[in-house]
C-alpha cells in the first residue's frame, strides 16, 4: 500500500492555484477544522493562506477578518 497520499497535505496558496509543498490526502477547513479532499478543494485564501470547504466558510472567514 502507498502510503504517500495519507495525512494532512502542507500547500501554498496562490490566487488563482495552489502549489502542493507536502503530499497528502486532504487539507483542514480553517474554519470548521473539517479535512476537505484535496480533489475538492476550490476556496482559499492566498492572503490568509487558508482553505475553506465551502463558500459559506470562506464568507465567515472573511468577515471575521474585516472586523
Amino acid at each position: 500500500m502507498n502510503n504517500l497520499f495519507q495525512g494532512e497535505a502542507k500547500i501554498h496558496f496562490g490566487d488563482a492555484d495552489f502549489t502542493i509543498l507536502e503530499t497528502g490526502k486532504f487539507i483542514k477547513c480553517a474554519v470548521t477544522k473539517e479535512p476537505i479532499p484535496l480533489n475538492q478543494l476550490r476556496y482559499w485564501s492566498a492572503e490568509r493562506q487558508e482553505a475553506y470547504r465551502d463558500a459559506a466558510a470562506s464568507l465567515e472567514a472573511w468577515k471575521k477578518a474585516q472586523g
